[in-house]
């Protein structure tokens, strides 16, 4: 990108079309022939566009994009985003993705024409295509626990997942379990990768070898913690405790577990993590990794706001703590854990 962005004049003539053109290119109107829009766009890409600098009016909007609409997971973040949104007079508009985490073609076309204040992408992350056409409509981005890499500069909000981890395993080393269990996200995920190098971490330092038939894949539904705990205690040697990669599976292990007669947390320890209000109300309660999911969404909302104020932002990549939260789903190891030496 040359030293100074381009005005609407100069990148009109650089592209040979006529201001008017390349000004339906740059505010997201459709009547443009796909060959100067690509033209267009490109010039924008490689000089940059120059325009007079503004505030948020005060009718913008935040447009919040979720991969899927399920659960309190995003009810949680939603808060955190209009209690930031309110007080700038913003408002926020939700759309979701049906469980993809790539927007496809309506979705881009869509926000270009609705031009919100800025777009934040919930486990889910735009194309580089995408986000060049964001870029050079002015339309700022920031990625909020992302699926993937969130693109080079791309700021983006999270939590300290690998600690979560470390601290669900090392809870469960403490009081004794050693066949501990962990049933995962989806492995393209971040969170997911950095809550299993935790676990493996926390099993690493205590010096527990790792079984690799104790790690178990899923994908973040309930339906995994009821299919992978039903194969877990169908082993030779069984587990004492299972950590789920969210509370969800969490709780289908609570299913499989009653469905299979085991008692928790005498026959066996579980640890989500979340810490999703409804959870709370499981029988036992759960205990679990508070992720600061409100929290989360407040901060990606104040990093959209400064960068839609073209303010510098202090960080590009923000972390927030992890809390582990001990209820009544996890107790100390005994031998009758172990269904081997319980033959009761």
């Amino acid at each position: 990108m040359t030293s100074e962005a381009l005005t609407l004049a100069q990148l009109a003539a650089l592209a040979g079309v006529s201001v008017a053109t390349v000004s339906k290119v740059v505010n997201g109107r459709s009547e443009v022939g796909s060959e100067t829009r690509a033209l267009v766009e490109g010039l924008i890409q490689e000089h940059g566009f120059r325009r007079q600098r503004r505030r948020i009016k005060p009718a913008g909007l935040i447009e919040v994009v979720f991969h899927e609409l399920a659960g309190d997971y995003p009810i949680e973040i939603v808060k955190g985003v209009q209690s930031v949104a309110g007080r700038h007079g913003l408002s926020v508009v939700i759309s979701e993705l049906g469980g993809r985490h790539v927007p496809g073609h309506q979705w881009i076309e869509g926000v270009l024409s609705r031009r919100p204040a800025g777009v934040i992408t919930v486990f889910s992350g735009p194309t580089e295509e995408q986000r060049v056409r964001l870029d050079s409509r002015e339309i700022p981005l920031v990625v909020l626990d992302p699926a993937g890499d969130p693109g080079r500069g791309v700021p983006s909000v999270g939590a300290t997942n690998w600690s979560g981890g470390l601290d669900a395993t090392r809870h469960l080393l403490e009081l004794g379990h050693r066949r501990i269990a962990m049933i995962t996200g989806a492995e393209f995920a971040v969170a997911s990768r950095a809550r299993l190098d935790g676990y493996r971490a926390a099993l690493d330092a205590a010096g527990v070898p790792i079984d690799q038939d104790l790690i178990r894949h899923g994908t973040f539904q309930i339906t995994d913690g009821i299919v992978h705990t039903r194969r877990l205690m169908e082993l030779r040697d069984p587990p004492t405790a299972i950590f789920a990669a969210n509370d969800g599976q969490a709780i289908g292990v609570y299913h499989a577990a009653h469905e299979l007669g085991l008692r928790i947390p005498k026959d066996l320890s579980v640890v989500g993590f979340d810490d999703m209000p409804a959870w709370r109300w499981a029988i036992p309660p759960l205990t679990t990794v508070r992720q600061p999911l409100v929290q989360m969404g407040a901060t990606a909302a104040s990093m959209l706001v400064a960068l839609a104020e073209d303010e510098p932002l202090m960080q590009r990549r923000v972390e927030l703590g992890t809390e582990l939260v001990i209820r009544d789903s996890t107790a100390p190891f005994r031998a009758r854990n172990n269904r081997q030496a319980d033959p009761e």
